[in-house]
Order: C-alpha cells, then sequence, then structure tokens
C-alpha cells in the first residue's frame, strides 16, 4: 500500500495492487489486506507480532542486537552508516524481532523478520538472536515460529554472513532432535540465504498468500538465463503446486492456524520440558590461522575461475586411489555439475561428493559451469545419509559460482534442497572435511561445505556473492567488481583470521592450472591429515563440536575474529 498525498496521507492509503483508495482504519480491521483485490501489504515485525501473538503476552528476547562490522565494508557509504539509518528508519535495533509468546493459549518462540530494516538481511546479528531464541526455546521445551522476510543474506558482513545459513540451521536441527516443533511462516518476500536455510528445514512451511519466496529472485533469474518467467513464478500458490511449502494461508486465518498446529503437539508436552541437553557457549577457538598476507583479492578471483584448475573428476583420479560414481537423486534427477560415489584414500573407503565443472566450453555447458540443481543438492543429501548408514567419513569438493539459478530450478525446489543439505551435515554422525578448490559460491557451496574440517586452496575463493553481483548492487555498476572482491575478504588467508576456514593448501608456483599434479598430491596431504584426527572421536563429540565451529560465527564473536584492521 502507498500512502495518499497532501493532508489525507495519514488518514487513506492507495492499494499497490488495484490503485483503490482506502480508508486507513478501515485497512487496519483488515489486517492491512485490500479488501478489493486481496493484496496482502508487507506488515513491520511489530505489527506482525501484534496480530500473531496473544494479546500481551509477547516477551522480547532479553539478549541485544550486537553491532558488527567485520570486514569493514565500504560501497558507497560505510556500513554502520547504513546500521544507523536502518535503525532510524524503522525504530527497530536489527532486522528481527525475537522472544515468546502465546498463540491460541500455547506458548511458543518466536522470531519475526523485518524486511524495512536492510531488506530484511542475514547478517551475525540477525543470525544470533534467531539462533538464541531457537536455544532457549530448547531450554524451555518450546515450539519455535520463525516469520520470515528477506531478501538473503547481508553482503556487507562478508562470509560471515552466508555462516548464519548453518548457525541457525544447526538450531533448528537441536529443536527437531528434541523432538519440539518448528514452523516457518513465509511472508512476502523471502529470498537468498534466509529461503535456503531456517525457511525451508523447518519442520512446516505455511505461506501467507501473495508471499512469493525462492533462492534466486526474479530479476536475476531473467538476468542469467533472459527467459521470461511463468505467470505467478515463486508465489505461494506456485510453491504448493510444486510441493515446496505444506499450506498457503490467509493472513485472517494466520493466527488460528498456528493455534491448531501448537495445539497438536502442545497437549503432551508440558512447559519446560525438552529433550536434548541446552548447547553451551563454546569457548573461541585457538588461534591456527594462517599468516600470509592476503593477495589482491580480484586477481585470485581470476585464478580461482581459471579453466584450467583442476576439477573433482581430476582430484578424484589423482589425488584418491579409486573412485566408484553413484547417480541419481531418487527423485527423478541426475544433475551433471554434481558428482559422488565412493572413493578409497589411503586404504580407507568413503564418500566424496564434489561439483564438476570442466576446461573446455564445451564441458562447462554440459556440466552446467558446476551450477548444482535440486537433483544435484538431493543427489549429494542421498550420498551424505548413505555414508551415514555406512559409516563412512565424508569429503566434499567445493568449485561452483553458485546454485543454479534458472526456472527450472525454482520449480524444483533449489532453496528446500540446499536448506536440507545443511540440515542433514550439520547433524550427519560422522566425519566430514571440506575443500574449497576454486570457486566457494553462495549457498550452493555451504550445501557441501557444513563440515568439521574447512580447507582452502591458496588461490580459492569462497565469498556470500560473487563480485559482479555485489557490485552490481551496491556499487553503480559491475565496473566495480575488482573493489567488490576486496570488500569481500574472500581470499583464502581472509578467512583463515575470520575462523571460516581452518587450513589454506599451497598451490604450485603461479596456480593450480599450472601443475595439476602437484596440487592433487597437496590436497591428498592436507585431507588425510585433516580427517584421520577426526576418525577416532565419539560420534556425539565429533557432531557437537561442528556444531561450535558455526556457533561461534554469531555476531558476539564476529569482532573478535576480524581482525582485519
Amino acid at each position: 500500500m502507498t500512502a495518499a498525498a497532501s493532508s489525507g496521507e495519514t488518514l487513506w492509503s492507495r492499494c499497490g495492487g488495484c490503485a483503490t483508495l482506502l480508508y486507513r482504519k478501515r485497512l487496519r480491521r483488515n489486517l492491512d489486506v485490500c479488501p478489493e483485490c486481496g493484496l496482502h501489504a508487507r506488515l513491520a515485525a511489530p505489527e506482525r507480532v501484534s496480530q500473531l501473538v496473544d494479546p500481551s503476552s509477547f516477551q522480547p528476547l532479553p539478549d541485544r542486537a550486537v553491532e558488527v562490522d567485520p570486514i569493514d565494508f565500504v560501497d558507497v557509504l560505510p556500513y554502520p552508516h547504513r546500521l544507523t539509518a536502518a535503525r532510524i528508519d524503522t525504530g527497530l535495533p536489527e532486522a528481527v524481532l525475537c522472544g515468546a509468546a502465546t498463540i491460541g493459549g500455547f506458548r511458543c518462540g518466536l522470531a519475526v523478520m523485518d524486511f524495512r530494516f536492510l531488506g530484511g538481511s542475514l547478517g551475525c546479528a540477525v543470525g544470533e538472536l534467531i539462533t538464541r531464541t531457537a536455544e532457549q526455546a530448547l531450554e524451555a521445551g518450546l515450539p519455535l515460529i520463525l516469520v520470515t522476510a528477506s531478501g538473503g543474506a547481508r553482503m556487507q558482513e562478508g562470509a560471515l554472513s552466508l555462516m548464519q545459513m548453518a548457525t541457525v540451521s544447526q538450531a533448528i536441527a537441536a529443536l527437531r532432535e528434541a523432538g519440539l516443533l518448528t514452523v516457518s511462516v513465509l511472508t512476502d518476500p523471502t529470498y537468498g540465504g534466509v529461503a535456503a536455510s531456517f525457511a525451508t528445514n523447518t519442520d512446516l512451511v505455511l505461506a501467507e498468500s501473495g508471499a512469493r519466496m525462492g533462492f534466486a529472485g526474479p530479476r536475476v533469474i531473467r538476468q542469467v538465463t533472459g527467459r521470461n518467467l511463468p505467470e505467478g513464478f515463486q508465489t505461494a500458490e506456485f510453491l504448493l503446486r510444486h510441493g515446496q511449502v505444506d499450506m498457503v494461508v490467509p493472513r485472517h486465518a494466520l493466527r488460528a492456524r498456528l493455534a491448531t498446529l501448537l495445539a497438536a503437539v502442545g497437549a503432551d508436552r508440558p512447559a519446560g520440558r525438552s529433550g536434548a541437553p541446552v548447547p553451551s557457549r563454546p569457548a573461541d577457538p585457538a588461534p591456527d590461522l594462517a599468516r600470509a598476507p592476503a593477495p589482491d583479492a580480484w586477481e585470485t578471483v581470476r585464478l580461482a575461475r581459471h579453466p584450467g584448475r583442476p576439477t573433482t573428476l581430476d582430484y578424484l583420479e589423482s589425488a584418491f586411489d579409486g573412485f566408484t560414481e553413484l547417480h541419481g537423486d531418487r527423485l527423478g534427477g541426475d544433475c551433471p555439475a554434481v558428482v559422488g560415489g565412493v572413493a578409497r584414500l589411503d586404504g580407507r573407503h568413503l564418500i566424496v561428493i564434489g561439483h564438476q565443472k570442466g576446461h573446455t566450453t564445451a564441458e562447462l555447458a554440459a556440466r552446467n559451469f558446476g551450477m548444482a540443481t535440486p537433483a544435484g543438492h538431493r543427489k549429494a543429501l542421498r550420498l551424505m545419509r548413505l555414508a551415514a548408514r555406512l559409516g563412512l567419513p565424508v569429503v566434499t569438493l567445493v568449485d561452483t559460482p553458485g546454485a543454479d539459478p534458472g526456472v527450472d530450478a525454482e520449480e524444483h525446489g533449489q532453496a528446500a534442497a540446499i536448506a536440507e543439505n545443511i540440515l542433514t551435515l550439520s547433524v550427519l554422525p560422522t566425519p566430514v572435511v571440506t575443500v574449497v578448490t576454486g570457486e566457494g559460491g553462495s549457498g550452493g557451496a555451504l550445501a557441501l561445505a557444513v563440515a568439521d574440517r574447512v580447507l582452502m586452496l591458496q588461490h580459492a575463493v569462497y565469498s556470500v556473492i560473487s563480485p559482479e553481483g555485489c557490485a552490481a548492487i551496491l556499487w553503480p555498476g559491475r565496473t566495480a567488481a575488482p573493489q567488490a572482491a576486496r570488500a569481500l575478504r574472500l581470499t583464502a588467508p581472509d578467512l583463515c583470521r575470520l575462523g571460516v576456514v581452518d587450513e589454506v593448501v599451497p598451490e604450485p608456483v603461479g596456480s593450480a592450472a599450472d601443475d595439476p599434479e602437484a596440487t592433487a598430491r597437496a590436497v591428498r596431504q592436507a585431507v588425510l591429515a585433516n580427517l584421520l584426527p577426526l576418525l577416532d572421536v565419539p560420534t556425539a563429540t565429533l557432531v557437537q563440536r561442528r556444531r561450535r565451529r558455526f556457533r561461534r560465527f554469531g555476531a558476539a564473536r564476529a569482532g573478535v575474529r576480524a581482525g582485519l584492521r
């Protein structure tokens, strides 16, 4: 809705759908839904809470939003200036309002995102607040309801914002293990890293009428594919037809529907009961970081994308002792951008999964440039679960510009496929070692990289968004990509200092493309050195440590890890 002009602006609003001029009080009584065309206007988080919960029942989370600027990001404005402006405009400290409340008399944890605050973007503080809400719900034995409205991960916090997808997903996993209901309510819009993590990895996913959800937004899809999008693309009704949500609920029925769902699990679950211990706050990691000065970020991006770099199939032939490829997601697809199967390393069997690009234009096109479709992510998921059943460790090789942003990928549930991989890796009862061998692009990379140990080749990159994409959004144009690359802190030494990466694997003089065999030997040695100690760790300890690894990416520790000044 848009306010009418001049003196009547506080009394009247014009519908953004049918352009009808509506009496503001009548619109409020109708929960900001146009009575003429049914358009659901976007709500601020406080308004949403007021509509959903029982009167006077909301108790805000006592934790305060910590202001962080972990990579000193500057585009046309310094990041702290953008935060200050958002706080003034919204009256909120961050892009989410968290706490506990009752809905229909049933207690629950509640986190409601606010799109007005930097597009509802997921940064360290937002991830920390939602995670703390989930942890408190676990401690109290309460269900958790998440109301999402977001454009995705917050670019201004670099790879640390990407890590929040895993951090919050792990908190969701703990609730699921305890038998506590988790519900997400998708509102308009829910995109990017939020869609590909906690918005779609809850037990139930509801969509408000008129909501849109997807991994890639319509503008990005049009730019990448050059295709016109089908009518109703990514809308709630579209999502329902394609099996990505449990139900579509009009706003006036949301509270009653949530109360019904809470009642279904609340009758036999008294407050305070919890099926799992409350995760303790982990100690800060030991300072085992790469000390080498970071190379020029843009030059590193170019080296990471070099077509001569070894691919996953190259490593499987040279760094491993044998490989048997397994195909298909068992749901109707076999994505060529993801390869995986059973391999041997130093006499030990393991599952290896990786993105596959190619060296020639024809190979790259045939492999979709290493951009996994939902079938690719589900194939990886099937192999992860196979590894768990067989007690085999998992090694993943990451080299992708990002997940496939196409129409077909959205129709087949790209966001949910990535979210399920993140969730599964968070609790996988077997060791996981990841090597970022080339490009580590956004959620498509993280879908294979929630690991016990994350290694990174010297001239690889790992980022929340491509430099070109970042420049197109935050600078005057894509020509600022080199500047964006430097601002994103996406090189291996930078990410070691941030704690995202555990070890830098050296490359030969020049780069991996100049001596693939030497690179393969270095990868083999690094994987063995990091995997072997994990084989003796008890399963419960292994999973707990993995969770602690990603828990430490919360806002409370972002400033401590930065060390980039």
